[in-house]
């Protein structure tokens, strides 16, 4: 059986979690954390006490490299075990550790979707502004160490606005807003393709608003478990925070009636087993809120997030404006909270009417026509670049688009740096 008449193997790696499946499918088979658990004590016992005993330094070492864990599996490890050290291998959209990597992608490959890489081709997926060489890396473990027959690397955005089509035709042109949880980009596409050279980046995501949670739970003096703290930020963001309208009005509502808006949260503490509780208050609302107000989280950057996107529609061309202001589309488990797309496009509005009010003025006679800002949401953007993916991969023009075996054995891993849709290139 011909690996093009299998479905393909489609793997987003993000900061946070990873989605992997089969194209094809509407959902990943697995979401998990994108972090590595490695069992430290054995590799520190074949570096001391095996010295000079080859064979011996050999085995620990082939041990080391079985006894490690990832997702979820890993989280549960450190937390019992203190041998186990957690390795992050992307940071903010970008890949650091490629050694942990490649046994995150195995453990993906063989433990989770039990599958011989061999038999299918591979969509990939990586960050806008992401360098060159790291798709040269890629493609050198996908087909060094998997032996894969194919692969597509594929942008995150792009895949994003693919998902995003509200209605039977896929409108490829629009703005991809990606709060994901290391990395934020507003990707301007103009029919398919990304106009790099308006991505902005910003350097707020979804663990700076679990980070913020935290602090405001510690400051107000609520006994959580230190080693407890960021994982219950985290759940309480994920559970229940939600984007106001108004901060000075939703102050007042959790003021007038506190037993209305005030959540309990219940836990046990790890080491003694005693369970403890703690409220969560204010923090429902200010977590989400570092979007539209970034200076109350930190000084470093205080430009809000329709601002961002504002700046990004206005340095593309100017023939694709209208069109990016009309299908802004939302991608990222950060842009989940309750209310967020239509808070954003509230705030968009405003910056857009307030210069076509300006520029009428200033144009005597003239009518400027009302722009259109519309911010679609959707079910499945938390999973939307996957989906996308999915969509891609499950075409008939997908097989003939990848980088195949053959061609990286004839002319190297550089055939990675550029989309094969432009062959001519080599």
């Amino acid at each position: 059986m011909d690996a093009a008449s299998r479905p393909a193997v489609v793997i987003d790696n993000g900061t946070g979690y990873t989605k992997m499946g089969f194209a094809g499918n509407v959902e990943p088979c697995f979401i998990i954390p994108t972090v590595v658990a490695v069992n430290e004590s054995v590799l520190n016992q074949s570096r001391t006490s095996l010295k000079g005993n080859w064979l011996a330094q050999h085995s620990a070492g082939v041990m080391a490299d079985l006894d490690f864990f990832i997702g979820d599996e890993a989280l549960s490890r450190s937390r019992s075990s203190s041998t186990y050290n957690l390795s992050y291998p992307i940071r903010q959209g970008q890949v650091e550790n490629w050694d942990t990597m490649e046994r995150f992608w195995q453990q993906c490959i063989f433990n989770y979707l039990r599958c011989d890489p061999e038999d299918h081709y591979f969509l990939l997926t990586e960050s806008p502004l992401t360098a060159p060489e790291n798709r040269e890396y890629t493609g050198e473990i996908m087909f060094e160490t998997f032996n894969v027959p194919g692969l597509y690397i594929a942008v995150q955005p792009v895949l994003a606005l693919a998902a995003g089509y509200t209605t039977s035709k896929c409108e490829m042109t629009g703005v991809v807003v990606d709060v994901g949880d290391g990395a934020t980009h507003v990707v301007p596409v103009a029919d398919g393709y990304v106009i790099g050279s308006s991505i902005k980046s910003i350097p707020v995501a979804g663990k700076d608003v679990t980070q913020f949670i935290q602090q405001l739970i510690r400051e107000r003096g609520e006994h959580i478990p230190p080693e407890d703290s960021f994982e219950v930020a985290r759940k309480v963001k994920e559970m229940y925070c939600y984007t106001c309208s108004d901060i000075v009005k939703e102050f007042n509502k959790h003021d007038r009636e506190p037993s209305r808006y005030i959540k309990q949260w219940t836990g046990v503490k790890p080491k003694t087993g005693a369970p403890y509780s703690c409220d969560i208050g204010y923090e429902r609302f200010l977590g989400p809120e570092i979007f539209f107000h970034p200076e109350i989280y930190g000084s470093d950057f205080t430009t809000p997030l329709p601002a961002v996107i504002d700046k990004c529609i206005q340095s593309s061309p100017i023939d694709t404006r209208r069109a990016l202001y009309k299908n802004i589309v939302l991608s990222g488990g950060s842009t989940m909270f309750k209310d967020f797309h239509r808070r954003l496009q509230r705030d968009l509005k405003k910056i857009v009417d307030t210069r076509v009010t300006g520029g009428s003025r200033l144009g005597g006679d003239v009518k400027s026509q009302p722009i259109e800002v519309n911010v679609v949401s959707h079910p499945i953007q938390r999973y939307a670049v996957w989906f996308g993916g999915s969509v891609l991969a499950s075409t008939p023009e997908f097989y003939g688009a990848c980088h195949t075996k053959a061609e990286y054995e004839e002319y190297g891993a550089s055939i990675c740096r550029t989309n094969p849709v432009f062959k001519g290139m080599y």
